[in-house]
């Protein structure tokens, strides 16, 4: 019970950054599984179960809102899945110990990121559309590799190229759906076919996936609200330290 709760209240902060700023879910997540002992792959397989349906409300609410722009959606979708299933394949295919450096080194690229853009302001003009393949490509491959990623590198990318902040959020968070459903379909469809080897019992990563997806649809319907009062600046930077955080405890991890 007490994994239960620990994983519920990650889910559920890691929703409220992600309904704040369109981004963080997953590399919250999975962060802190893998903090736990959870292999690269085990950890972005579960994170992206859940993601299917806090994906869902999330999504559910900016459509509800009007905050689609479905013209950016269509672009966005078809790299993003491709990004995803290449990303997946990578993953499912090489050992999990040799690749724990490299997600270590991404999260950490991440949370100065997002640090760097707690201090940032960029003007608003309208996103190039030569902007959307490359960054969508990029954040669904990054996605499936470090089981979160396509809000940091898809909303950051397109609010540095000049979106505006409702429509780009409300587009990502909504495109991300498709992102998990497909990654989640990738990983299985490794597992069936015996390109994962060390794939895990299906059931045996059910208690934290549970937490992270209550933890996330109980804090979806309110995130909203919450946002209205805190800062974005503040959330950026809390996230960022988080993740550092985390990010240096697997590095100490690897030098024992």
């Amino acid at each position: 019970m007490s994994d239960f709760l620990i994983f519920f209240f990650v889910g559920a902060l890691a929703q409220l950054v992600d309904g704040a700023l369109g981004m963080a879910y997953g590399v919250i997540s999975s962060t802190v599984l893998m903090a736990f002992g959870v292999p690269p792959a085990h950890a972005s397989a579960s994170v992206h179960a859940a993601e299917v349906f806090t994906t869902a409300a999330s999504g559910t609410g900016h459509i509800v809102n009007r905050n689609i722009d479905w013209k950016l959606f269509a672009r966005l979708v078809p790299f993003g899945v491709l990004g995803g299933i290449l990303g997946t394949y990578v993953l499912t295919g090489i050992d999990g110990d040799v690749l724990k450096p490299f997600v270590a080194f991404y999260l950490g690229l991440i949370g100065a990121f997002l640090m760097f853009r707690s201090f940032r302001r960029v003007p608003r003009k309208r996103v190039p559309a030569a902007v959307v393949p490359p960054v969508a490509l990029t954040g669904g491959f990054l996605d499936a590799i470090g089981g979160g990623g396509w809000g940091p590198i898809v909303t950051s990318g397109l609010l540095g190229a000049g979106g505006q902040p409702r429509y780009v959020i409300g587009t990502v968070n909504t495109a991300e759906f498709l992102i998990a459903l497909t990654v989640s379909l990738s990983f299985i469809f490794a597992i069936v076919t015996g390109h994962w080897e060390d794939a895990p019992d299906l059931m045996s990563n059910l208690v934290a996936v549970s937490g992270l997806i209550i933890g996330g649809l109980v804090v979806a319907p309110i995130a909203g609200y919450l946002v209205r009062i805190i800062p974005e600046t503040t959330l950026l930077r809390v996230v960022s330290i988080l993740i550092l955080a985390l990010c240096a405890t697997q590095v100490f991890g690897l030098m024992k």
